[in-house]
């Protein structure tokens, strides 16, 4: 059923390559946090404003006086994408909040501030207008990026540890500095994709090596591939487009030397869309006292496809 689109078998190259070698979301956003009280375990969502005023629409579910988790998600997705985790972690008493990436799912589109930078403001003022403190930081691809840039542009003190899943840290591009990275090809094509017709390039990554769901005897879920893609034509157009410059070609190496809480790294060793060998294995080396678990055979899209096992992972590093 699935095809595979000259950019999708472009990415399974760039992996064994690369491996070896709006105005009513902003009046709401001007509503304090205490505006949208909620009762102490009932699931919650409003929106909180960014620096330059765009709404940001964020979840803030389970218990208020739990410990607290906040999640970033990955392109071109939402915070829906985190759902498994955070049910799963609110039903063991924790606090978790996330929000969508602005342009992305709910948030508001604004034309301007789709940089890495703004990314870890936008965490910035969503941490700072709840008030959370003793925060876990846990990034899922793009997001794992944001997390590391938080920590490099805001530092530390309301963070106690950090969790990078499938991270682009810390750098995707191949450049002279970065040999064994992406070449820049790979992404110029990602972006004509995007522009010739997103809609099926979402079908394509979702239906092929994001879920691993191209390899051989794989069972395509109709249904992950439905959620990928309404996630992704949920997001802005121009967002989405300028977000492929801003996962492949920030780079986190300073942010990551300024991590000094405990840290871990998952990552899947069959990962084709960020693959292990530049991402993991080298931020590992960068962040003091890291520790990093492989999930063998594991794609991209972890959190879905070793849920459970991420779910478990995640609860130990938390009890630790």
């Amino acid at each position: 059923m699935q095809t595979r689109s000259s950019f999708t078998r472009l990415l399974g190259a760039m992996a064994m390559a690369s491996v070896f070698g709006t105005a009513s979301l902003a009046a709401q956003a001007q509503a304090t946090p205490a505006a949208t009280s909620r009762s102490s375990s009932a699931p919650a969502s409003s929106y909180i404003a960014a620096n330059d005023g765009t709404a940001l629409y964020y979840k803030d579910w389970g218990p208020k006086n739990g410990p607290v988790v906040v999640f970033s998600h990955g392109w071109p997705l939402s915070s829906d994408s985190w759902e498994s985790q955070m049910l799963f972690l609110a039903e063991q008493g924790y606090r978790v909040v996330a929000h969508d990436r602005r342009g992305h799912g709910r948030s508001g589109q604004p034309w301007a501030g789709n940089h890495m930078d703004q990314y870890a403001d936008d965490l910035a003022s969503v941490i700072e207008a709840l008030d959370l403190k003793g925060v876990t930081l846990v990034g899922f691809s793009t997001g794992g990026g944001e997390v590391a840039r938080y920590i490099g542009r805001h530092g530390t003190r309301r963070v106690a540890k950090a969790v990078l899943v499938g991270a682009v840290t810390p750098i995707m591009v191949k450049t002279p500095a970065n040999p064994n990275g992406v070449p820049m090809e790979v992404f110029d094509g990602l972006r004509k994709a995007s522009l010739d017709n997103r809609a099926q390039l979402y079908k394509d990554i979702a239906g092929g090596p994001f879920f691993g769901f191209n390899r051989p005897g794989a069972k395509v879920s109709a249904g992950l591939v439905d959620s990928f893609w309404q996630q992704g034509m949920q997001g802005g157009h121009k967002a989405t487009f300028d977000s492929i410059r801003a996962f492949s070609e920030s780079n986190f190496v300073d942010d990551l030397k300024k991590f000094d809480v405990p840290t871990l790294v998952i990552h899947g060793d069959d990962d084709q869309i960020v693959p292990i060998e530049m991402t993991a294995k080298e931020t590992v080396k960068l962040v003091k006292g890291a520790r990093l678990i492989v999930y063998s055979g594991g794609p991209h899209g972890i959190t879905d496809t070793h849920k459970d096992r991420l779910n478990a992972d995640l609860l130990a590093f938390l009890r630790q």
